[in-house]
C-alpha cells in the first residue's frame, strides 16, 4: 500500500531555508525589490496569534515572513505566503481576512502570495470581490499555479534553483499516487539530480529531506530504492553523502519538528485550559508528527478540555 504523501510540512520547511530562492522561482519581481542586506525575518508564531480567532477553514502551509525592500529606509513588507494544496471556496476570502489583519497588526504594507499547489487546471482564485448598496470592496493577489510548469518540463530539468527540483517533485508525487514503482523511479531521478547539480552536502541534505519527506514509498520499494542509490553513490568520484547520514538527518530533522509542534501545541492548551492531566501529556508525547499537525489544526475548535480528550480517544480508536 502507498503511503500518504505529505504536502504541507515539506513545503513550510523549505520555504524558511530557501526563500530568496523561492521568490527568485516563483515572483523574480518581487526578489528583485528586497534589500538582501537585511535577513528575512520569519513570523509565523505572530500569524498563528492573527489568525486563530478568524473561522477561515484549515490553513496550508502558511509563512509569514518581514523584508525590508529596496525603495526607502524604513520600508518594510510583510509577506503572507500561503501554498493551498486543495480547492478551496472561500480561499480568496480567507487571503483577505489575513491580509487586513496583518495590516492593522503591523501597519504596513502586507503583500499576500499564494502557491496553488492543487490538480485542477482551472481553479485559478487571484481576487475577492463584495458590495452592497454601493459599498464595495475590492482584494487582488499574485498567484502562482505548480501545474504551469508540467507545460515546459525541459526549462525545469536545465533550471538549476532548488525550486525547480521542488517543484518536480511535488507534481510527480501526485502524479503517481496510485502508482508506487514509477514514483520510485521519479524519486531516484530527481535526488541523483541533487548531485549532478553540484550542490553543497548541507543542500544535498535539505533538499534530499524535501523529497524523502514528501515522495514516500512502500517499505520494500524504499528499501530498493536505497539499494539504488547506493549503488549510484558508489559509482561517483566525488565525496557524497551516504545513505546513512540522509536517513540520520532527515531523521533528525523529523524528531525536533516534533519536539517544537508538541513544545507549542502544550503551551497552547495549557494557556486555554489550565495544567493539562499526565495522562492527556503522556498522549500527546507519543502523537506521531502528522497526528501532532492534525491536533495544531484542530484545538482551535475545541471549546473544553472535554473536547480535547474526546478528539484524543477518537484518533486511538482509528
Amino acid at each position: 500500500m502507498m503511503p500518504n504523501a505529505e504536502y504541507d510540512s515539506p513545503w513550510k520547511s523549505v520555504i524558511e531555508l530557501y526563500f530568496r530562492q523561492f521568490l527568485a522561482f516563483f515572483f523574480p519581481a518581487i526578489e528583485a525589490q528586497i534589500d538582501w542586506n537585511y535577513p528575512p525575518i520569519f513570523l509565523d508564531q505572530e500569524l498563528q496569534k492573527i489568525v486563530r480567532d478568524s473561522e477561515t477553514g484549515k490553513r496550508y502551509a502558511d509563512k509569514l515572513v518581514q523584508v525590508r525592500t529596496l525603495d526607502g529606509e524604513d520600508a518594510i513588507v510583510v509577506c503572507h505566503i500561503e501554498v493551498q494544496s486543495q480547492q478551496e471556496a472561500i480561499f480568496p476570502r480567507r487571503m483577505l481576512t489575513y491580509n487586513y489583519r496583518l495590516r492593522d497588526r503591523y501597519n504596513c504594507t502586507i503583500v499576500s502570495l499564494a502557491l496553488l499547489a492543487d490538480d485542477s487546471s482551472n481553479w485559478r482564485p487571484s481576487s475577492y470581490q463584495d458590495s452592497k448598496w454601493g459599498c464595495s470592496i475590492a482584494f487582488e493577489f499574485p498567484v502562482v499555479k505548480l501545474l504551469d510548469y508540467k507545460n515546459d518540463w525541459d526549462a525545469l530539468e536545465q533550471n538549476e534553483n532548488p525550486f525547480a527540483i521542488i517543484t518536480m517533485a511535488h507534481l510527480k508525487t501526485k502524479e503517481t499516487h496510485n502508482d508506487p514503482e514509477a514514483r520510485k523511479r521519479w524519486k531516484f531521478r530527481l535526488t541523483t539530480m541533487l548531485y549532478d547539480r553540484g550542490y553543497k552536502k548541507k543542500d544535498i541534505l535539505e533538499l534530499y529531506n524535501f523529497l524523502d519527506y514528501m515522495m514516500t514509498l512502500p517499505g520494500s520499494l524504499s528499501r530498493q530504492f536505497d539499494t539504488e542509490l547506493e549503488a549510484f553513490e558508489e559509482t561517483k568520484k566525488m565525496k557524497y553523502v551516504t545513505t546513512i547520514e540522509r536517513r540520520a538527518e532527515a531523521r533528525g530533522i523529523e524528531l525536533g519538528e516534533a519536539r517544537k509542534a508538541r513544545s507549542l501545541i502544550q503551551r497552547q492548551l495549557t494557556r486555554r485550559f489550565g495544567e493539562l492531566e499526565s495522562s492527556v501529556l503522556e498522549t500527546i508525547e507519543a502523537l506521531a508528527i502528522d497526528n501532532l499537525d492534525r491536533l495544531g489544526e484542530e484545538l482551535f475548535d475545541f471549546t473544553s478540555i472535554q473536547d480535547l480528550e474526546i478528539w484524543l480517544n477518537q484518533l486511538r480508536a482509528d
